[in-house]
């Protein structure tokens, strides 16, 4: 007979029998424990608020001390969450990448998926996987998983985009593969623009079997396309929740434009009020353009063009503009990994009288 045989005292027993037990590598739950189980999420993830003003002079500082070597590494500013050990929200990262006129992001290519939205300049262009594009601001390039890709800055002026990257669940899953190209650039293939030919059109493509739906084939989604999807959207009635809200899709099987991300542009009116929701997973928003209030749990942002806000999972979140010009947001989350595992939720208060515009 061993001292765990004692009734009466469970918290005593627990801790006799998690020193015995771990000796063979076991464990049992213990009362100084969390909960293994909630109510609902909870996340040590914390509601973010970067102001482009601040953003930019840390950006203009690093594009003056650092340089862009060779070998993979880029010159980049992450935005960093205080109650995260790493990354942006628990299953991403992103950063803001900075470029020089004349530099080179030199090839190279890793497991998590990726994508940059270019947020000003131009005279930039990529090379993914041996197809060739021009960066402009408003446009959205794809670095899927395992594609070598490079940048090319020839352009006058420095050049700012969004990095992010699935870096932080894969991580987690212990899937990190990363692998520099042998030169500093890649060649550019005999059709450089495959992938925009045969499907930037959104609605046509070449006859014949479909591609297989595993993976989108479309690199680059330009904001002349987003532009004219928004303002065709602006004519239907408004979401309660976002008002007017686009999601970038494959053009084949219609799912999110990478399997690991959703990216969305989204506009808020003068004069919307949404209703408070909130969802599985965490996202991040960036303000292309205008303004407006976001509540996040607790917290109230008033943000305009060139600031970023983060979304812990399962945060409350509600929408609003008071001002006389609409805003104009471009979303990232995490959805698609909820969807894919069947653990995706929401819900939507509607009792606290949103109106539209």
């Amino acid at each position: 007979m061993t001292d765990t045989t004692v009734v009466g005292d469970d918290a005593r027993v627990r801790a006799l029998l998690r020193e015995r037990l771990a000796k063979d590598g076991l464990r049992i739950s213990q009362p100084d424990e969390p909960p293994l189980f909630t109510r609902t999420p909870e996340s040590t993830m914390e509601p973010m608020h970067w102001k482009w003003g601040d953003l930019l002079s840390h950006l203009e500082e690093l594009g003056t001390v650092l340089d862009l070597k060779p070998g993979g590494d880029r010159r980049t500013l992450r935005l960093a969450n205080p109650g995260l050990e790493y990354g942006t929200t628990p299953t991403f990262w992103a950063s803001i990448q900075y470029i020089n006129p004349g530099e080179v992001a030199t090839a190279h290519r890793h497991s998590p998926d990726a994508f940059r939205f270019v947020m000003h300049g131009s005279g930039c262009s990529t090379t993914v996987e041996g197809e060739n594009y021009e960066m402009n601001e408003g446009d959205l390039v794809l670095t899927p998983s395992w594609m070598y890709h490079d940048h090319i800055h020839q352009g006058d002026q420095p050049m700012i985009w969004l990095d992010v990257l699935n870096i932080s669940v894969m991580r987690k899953l212990e899937n990190i593969f990363f692998d520099p190209y042998p030169e500093d650039t890649q060649p550019v293939g005999a059709t450089p623009q495959r992938s925009w030919r045969e499907f930037g059109s959104g609605l046509l493509r070449p006859a014949g079997p479909p591609p297989p739906t595993r993976r989108n084939p479309l690199l680059v989604y330009t904001r002349t396309q987003a532009d004219t999807a928004l303002q065709q959207a602006k004519g239907l009635a408004p979401d309660p929740r976002d008002d007017v809200m686009l999601e970038y899709q494959s053009p084949v099987g219609g799912g999110p434009a990478l399997p690991s991300l959703s990216m969305k542009a989204q506009i808020i009116r003068p004069g919307f009020r949404g209703l408070t929701h909130r969802h599985s997973g965490s996202k991040i928003y960036y303000a292309v353009s205008g303004s407006g209030t976001m509540a996040v749990n607790d917290k109230v942002f008033d943000w305009a063009e060139g600031d970023f806000i983060s979304v812990p999972p399962f945060a409350r979140v509600r929408h609003s503009n008071a001002g006389e010009v609409e805003g104009r947001l471009f979303r990232v989350d995490d959805s698609p990994v909820f969807r894919a595992l069947n653990a995706y939720f929401e819900d939507t208060d509607t009792a606290d009288g949103g109106t539209a515009a």
